[in-house]
């Protein structure tokens, strides 16, 4: 990226970028590490005869991080799944409308995991998660993690909707 798109970017837009490049790098590293550790459960099936038994437990627990936090990024960066072809069909306004209405409901969306998010993970916090032994609110976390980036985000849509400084994430 050039550094005269870098300098024009609000502080905002700088942080949620910053934040964008966290997730990613916590899922890319979150990634391999589950791989090490399937690795490691087939070494000890065949070879040790005796296979660990915490592996599905950690992977399951890593997965949601990835699923989740992955999510909020392509919210972020505009990457996420959606049904696209009536959009693009449509004239400018109408093209404007459905912009607005899908950070508008992303916003809200945002909003929602947020709180029944955080919700979910006091509600969790005293079970523990069998064989690893932790917190089954740890399992809750990333929704109202996730939440609070998608929420963030839109809302950073929203405001370049508004002023018309609608940029290409992906770029």
């Amino acid at each position: 990226m050039s550094t005269e798109k870098i300098q024009g970017k609000s502080l905002y837009d700088r942080f949620l970028d910053q934040l964008s490049s966290i997730c990613m790098l916590f899922s890319g590293v979150s990634l391999v590490f589950m791989t090490a550790i399937f690795g490691w459960m087939v070494f000890g099936r065949y070879v040790l005869n005796s296979t660990p038994t915490w592996v599905e437990q950690v992977s399951l627990l890593i997965m949601v991080y990835i699923g989740f936090l992955g999510g909020a990024v392509g919210v972020h960066r505009k990457t996420h799944l959606g049904v696209s072809v009536f959009r693009e069909m449509s004239s400018e306004p109408i093209r404007r409308m459905f912009d607005f209405l899908s950070y508008g409901l992303l916003t809200g969306f945002g909003l929602v995991m947020v709180v029944y998010g955080y919700k979910l993970t006091l509600f969790k916090w005293a079970t523990e998660i069998p064989l690893i032994h932790i917190s089954e609110g740890w399992r809750a976390l990333p929704i109202m993690l996730s939440g609070i980036f998608v929420f963030l985000s839109s809302i950073g849509h929203l405001v370049h909707f508004f002023k018309r400084t609608d940029r290409d994430e992906t770029k």
